[in-house]
């Protein structure tokens, strides 16, 4: 399986490095391991929703 780092998920996701740690922190992302100090992220995993935006749904 490849591995992408946490800087490496932010430009793809488009959001901050840190946002993807506290994701990764919070076991947001499926697969995600740690290596040392470093966390490992599947290459084909999504990008989480996210919990702190309410989505609404038009009817």
């Amino acid at each position: 399986m490849e591995y992408m780092s946490c800087a490496e998920a932010a430009g793809k996701w488009g959001i901050s490095e840190r946002r993807v740690q506290k994701l990764c922190e919070g076991e947001r992302i499926p697969g995600v391991s740690k290596f040392g100090s470093m966390w490992l992220i599947p290459k084909d995993v999504e990008k989480p929703t996210d919990r702190r935006r309410k989505e609404f749904q038009h009817e």
